[in-house]
Formats: C-alpha cells, structure tokens, sequence
C-alpha cells in the first residue's frame, strides 16, 4: 500500500538468529526501519510487540508481529525473491540445526551457564558439521547449485561455533565446510548486514535496512 509506513526491525548485530533475518530482507530488498537493540536495556515498544522479548522482531505496517527468524525469512522472501532463495529452502536441515545442534552449541560455548561438559557437546556439534560439510563437496552449497534460503539460516551458528576455539576449529579436516564458511562470512551480503549501529532510543531518526 502507497505510503505505508515501512515494518520495523528489532534486531541485535551478533544475534545469530537477527543475522539470518537480515540476510533474507536484504536480498529480498523489503526496506525497514532497523532499531538495534541493546540486550541488557530492552526497548519496552519491543517489548509490548513481542513480550518474550528476543530478537529480531518485525512489526509490519500492518500492526501484525513475527517474532521467529525463520518466519521472517520466509515471510521476506515470500513478498520479494529475486534471487530464488526459497527454492533451497531445506526445512528438515534448518529444524537440524536450530535444534539439536543448536543444543549443542549453547552447551559446547557457555558451560558455566549450562553446567555442562564443552568437550561432549563440542564432539556432538561437530558431527553436524561433519554431514554439512559432505553435503558442501556434492553441491557447493547447502541450498544446492547455488547459496539461497538453507546456506543463510545455517551460516551464522556455524560460525559462532567456529568462533569458539578458532584454532581447533580451522584444524579440522572440514575443507568444504571451512571454504563455504570463509567465503559466505567475506562476501559483500553478509558484510553488508553487520554493519555497526547504535542502539535505538525513542526519539531517534529512523535509520533504513538494508
């Protein structure tokens, strides 16, 4: 609708789950008004769209929420697709990796949190690896013959696993994983969406994404 006000975006830079929302709308071209969030003073606009109080968060013009990052992926990609991400959309890999890896991570990354061992769930974690990085040497990419909806849903929580031990991590025998991993988090889309920003006030210019 001419003149609608553009959705807004809640998101927090490092947030792996804020980055893959940020991927899918900027390659979708949707233009939001981005506020960064700072996690230990929550916005309270944020807070009344969505209570649970996690980013990101994305307040249509509309009034309507969607508070899940996969749901914003596909909600971006679904109104605007020109590079036909939604054609490697891979639901079962996705669910892999925002749940039992992603287990495994949290334990493997805070222990102290967790009262876990970080060597079991580091070991646990990296056999996912393992199945991403044999998928990696068939196509290249998780999405297929071409990076799309699977690569950016998954990227940016292996690359907070790799960032706990960098060291071990680029030891391992993982070639394709590794080279898929450099090449996504080099490229101008991923650059592009972790650019700095303040922390939004109320009050302050609306600051437009991507």
């Amino acid at each position: 609708m001419t003149g609608a006000p553009a959705p807004v975006l809640y998101s927090f830079r490092r947030c792996p789950y804020a980055m893959r929302a940020r991927l899918a709308l900027n390659v979708s071209g949707i233009v939001c008004e981005l506020r960064e969030v700072k996690l230990s003073a929550k916005p309270e606009a944020m807070l009344t769209a969505s209570p649970k109080g996690t980013v990101p968060v994305l307040v249509l013009s509309d009034g309507k929420v969607i508070d899940e990052s996969i749901d914003i992926m596909r909600w971006a990609l679904s109104h605007s697709d020109p590079q036909r991400w939604l054609e490697g959309d891979d639901p079962e890999l996705i669910e892999a990796n925002d749940g039992p890896f992603k287990h495994h991570l949290d334990r493997y990354k805070y222990p102290h949190r967790h009262d876990s061992d970080p060597d079991h769930h580091r070991e646990q974690g990296l056999s996912f690896l393992k199945q991403l990085d044999e998928r990696l040497l068939k196509s290249g990419h998780l999405s297929g013959r071409t990076s799309g909806m699977t690569d950016a849903a998954i990227v940016p929580f292996v690359r907070q696993f790799a960032a706990v031990e960098p060291d071990w991590f680029e030891s391992l025998p993982l070639p394709a994983l590794k080279g898929w991993l450099h090449a996504y988090l080099s490229s101008p889309l991923f650059i592009g969406i972790m650019i700095r920003r303040e922390p939004w006030r109320p009050g302050d210019a609306p600051a437009s994404f991507p």
